[in-house]
């Protein structure tokens, strides 16, 4: 890749990583739930498992995936569901505070979430087929390349998500207003399983 042509994926990252969507929002609510510090596997979770959905995207094996209606079908629908009941345990949690004995969804689930993320499969095909370029160097170092940048750039995106809902813990000093962002979070979860259905 050209000085020009990593430049203009890193961009295409940072827009990616850093607007709202399913990760990030578990994100704020892992913030809220046990702080940055507990949170910090949940965020590397992210960075890792985009990195690698990247990678094996944009080495070919997410063109079969995406080539095969029913295989993308059970995708979408175990993603949608899974997405429903983590906006569901979003919304009815009702931590007052920090939460000392609480269990992030942690590195192995935040990897494996990325999986059946519908932002996740749309931001890595939408890169791959953007950015890979047949004239230049072989598909495995170009993915590999798409995998490293695409997982440091969302390490600081995704991070901004962490510390906002530690903060917004912080923020919040009654159970009626802790009720209440949970609900919100839940809401803007399954709101983005509404869109991504249709």
């Amino acid at each position: 890749m050209t000085p020009g042509q990593i430049l203009a994926f890193v961009g295409f990252a940072i827009v990616l990583a850093a607007t709202p969507g399913p990760s990030n929002t578990l994100l704020t609510a892992t913030g809220a739930r046990v702080g940055v510090v507990r949170g910090l596997p949940a965020l590397l979770g992210v960075a890792v498992g985009m990195a690698v959905l990247m990678f094996v995207v944009a080495f070919g094996v997410g063109a079969i995936i995406l080539a095969n209606p029913l295989i993308l079908m059970v995708v979408k629908w175990i993603g949608a569901a899974v997405l429903c009941w983590l906006a569901w345990q979003i919304a009815t949690s009702r931590h007052t505070s920090t939460d000392e004995t609480a269990r992030p969804l942690g590195f192995p689930g935040m990897i494996a979430f990325q999986w059946v993320n519908p932002k996740s499969w749309l931001a890595v095909t939408s890169g791959a087929a953007t950015f890979l370029n047949a004239g230049q160097s072989g598909p495995l170092v170009q993915a590999l390349m798409l995998a490293i940048i695409f997982g440091l750039v969302s390490l600081p995106c995704c991070f901004v998500w962490l510390a906002f809902g530690a903060v917004v813990q912080r923020a919040l000093r009654s159970e009626r207003a802790i009720r209440i962002f949970n609900i919100a979070m839940g809401l803007v979860l399954a709101l983005s399983v509404v869109l991504f259905v249709l």
